[in-house]
């Protein structure tokens, strides 16, 4: 007997080897198939499974459910079989995917994996009569939740790699090709990933290693067709060039028409940075970059600069702004360079202006090292920065730290400078401003080591916005898996609160996961009445936190807040909090 637990996944054998007698008998039961990369495909199916349904062979009812699964929208696993002392297959049960429970396999229990289980009854049981064929003894088609259909090949049934793959996946390694490469040659082999009946993830992890990735030349000219064949082949592609007195390239910017999408929907806040040089003519590559609903960066847009004056970031940005419709960012944030801070003046003049946190705490050592106290300077400044709530929480720790007498520092411009403009980084002061959990340009950089993958030093114009494009749609690609989990995944709730009922129920999985994280600190508060003036209730709440795994402290914050909106909460609050 097979395993019969709620909630198991698709076992090896229903990855199963197609031949021209499993398509024939298909087309028998009114499944139209076409071939595909060496694989049977659905295109239509013209019939549901019906009782005593008949197959010649156990392969073929296999794939025929396994093909209607796929074009109705949901995946299947084997649930139970049974077989005789022959090993021949007396009985099997095939259900959809999401037929366990919303059970979470992770030991904490605050932190929940996601879990494709819903209760979904839908299956079908097989067995097989006197005469060796098989039928259908019983058959669930309705479904407890959505389907889809056009991700159906996500679903871990649907995935596989054939002979052919395999065999030019391995060619290809050898021969040096990365794995990204190698997996994006056989998306254009396809015509598209929607054609593929594997990933990336499925590449890896058949290929144990990577190679170099190898590039060839190209110049200015070249990018301007290239440019002008992706415009023709997509209007909205958008691309602007700048060019010397002498007609050689200094500037250009680009952004596709997903980019120019997703900053429809996620204009918030965007990160902007130049840090990253990619190309043998050592022309930094700039990077526009926001955050989409996974919580994970997006680009949109970049550009290849000559030069990083306030002319350039100038050009830059209103390039962009053309790009966008004249849409200014509602928040941006760069690193501390006075040339982007001047062009963002001048052409973002509405947007709230924000300065990397990341650099600067990173130039301490550089601008502070020099004091014999280091040590103690640095810690006082993190804890006036990460410390402080409210503004005035702010002002007061700057001026207490003891290294601004005791040190004799007070004079260090660099430091003075940071102060003048505190308003461009300490948190206090732009928590007012929605920042998508961003508060440094480490998303650019993390997007800069998505594109290691595809470019290096020796890369040519030419070929580093080929392999953007590349490089870009990987990235869309694994956008769409993460819709797919989302949109077919449940992240158990660990609380009994409305709240978290409401956000699991819009909420893409990375971010309800981030939101738990938030509800399980509410263990780490204690919640004590100071007294009510009127309609309003003032609590203090302490906080333990932990600063490493043996020492820690306790803070105290002190909340004014409308009984009328506290009163249903509270309750829950301290069951939560005693249970």
């Amino acid at each position: 007997m097979d395993d019969q637990t709620g909630n198991v996944h698709e076992s090896s054998d229903m990855s199963i080897s197609s031949d021209d007698d499993g398509i024939e008998q298909q087309k028998k039961n009114n499944v139209r198939v076409e071939e595909n990369q060496g694989e049977p495909q659905v295109d239509v199916i013209l019939e549901d499974p019906e009782l005593g349904m008949t197959f010649d062979t156990e392969n073929d009812v296999r794939q025929y459910y396994k093909n209607y699964a796929k074009a109705k929208g949901f995946g299947v696993t084997r649930r139970s079989s049974n077989r005789d002392d022959n090993g021949q297959l007396k009985y099997l049960t095939l259900c959809c995917s999401c037929h366990g429970k919303t059970e979470s396999n992770s030991k904490n229990m605050l932190k929940p994996n996601p879990t494709a289980g819903l209760g979904c009854k839908a299956k079908v049981n097989i067995v097989r009569g006197p005469d060796g064929t098989f039928h259908l003894s019983t058959v669930i088609s309705d479904h407890n939740h959505t389907l889809s259909p056009h991700t159906s090949r996500l679903f871990r049934c649907n995935k596989r790699l054939n002979f052919n793959v395999k065999r030019r996946l391995e060619l290809n390694d050898r021969a040096g090709i990365r794995v990204n490469k190698n997996f994006n040659s056989l998306v254009v082999a396809a015509d598209g990933h929607e054609n593929l009946t594997f990933g990336e993830k499925e590449c890896r992890n058949y290929l144990e290693k990577t190679r170099r990735l190898k590039f060839g030349s190209g110049d200015a000219e070249a990018v301007r067709d290239y440019f002008m064949k992706m415009q023709s082949d997509n209007p909205k592609f958008f691309s602007l060039m700048d060019v010397d007195d002498e007609s050689r390239l200094k500037n250009v910017f680009w952004a596709d028409a997903r980019s120019r999408a997703v900053y429809d929907s996620f204009d918030d806040v965007i990160t902007f940075d130049t840090t990253y040089l990619v190309n043998k003519y050592d022309m930094p590559f700039a990077s526009f970059v926001g955050v989409n609903h996974h919580g994970q960066y997006a680009l949109l847009g970049c550009a290849l600069l000559s030069n990083e004056d306030t002319q350039t970031f100038v050009w830059l940005f209103q390039a962009w702004l053309t790009c966008t419709s004249n849409r200014q960012p509602r928040a941006i944030v760069t690193d501390q360079a006075k040339a982007i801070q001047n062009a963002v003046e001048i052409v973002f003049p509405d947007a709230r202006y924000r300065w990397c946190l990341w650099h600067i705490m990173k130039k301490l050592p550089e601008k502070l090292g020099g004091y014999e106290q280091y040590e103690y300077i640095k810690t006082a400044i993190g804890k006036s920065v990460y410390d402080s709530l409210t503004i005035t929480d702010f002002e007061g720790s700057w001026m207490r730290m003891r290294m601004l007498v005791r040190y004799d520092i007070a004079g260090n411009e660099w430091l003075k400078g940071l102060y003048d403009n505190r308003h461009r980084w300490v948190p206090a002061f732009v928590k007012d401003v929605f920042w998508a959990g961003i508060s440094t340009t480490q998303r650019s950089e993390s997007m800069h080591a998505f594109f290691d993958g595809y470019v290096n030093v020796k890369t040519t114009l030419k070929h580093f916005v080929s392999q953007y494009e590349n490089a870009l749609h990987d990235k869309v690609e694994k956008e769409i898996l993460d819709d797919f989990n989302s949109f077919h995944s449940t992240i158990p709730r660990i609380t009994h609160f409305d709240i978290e009922k409401q956000f699991q129920s819009v909420y893409t999985n990375s971010q309800f996961k981030e939101f738990q994280e938030e509800l399980t600190h509410m263990l780490y508060c204690d919640r004590n009445f100071i007294q009510k003036e009127g309609a309003i209730e003032i609590y203090k709440i302490t906080e333990d936190v932990l600063i490493d795994k043996d020492e820690g402290w306790r803070k105290d914050y002190v909340y004014h807040v409308m009984s009328i909106i506290f009163s249903t909460f509270r309750a829950h609050f301290q069951s939560f909090c005693t249970a």
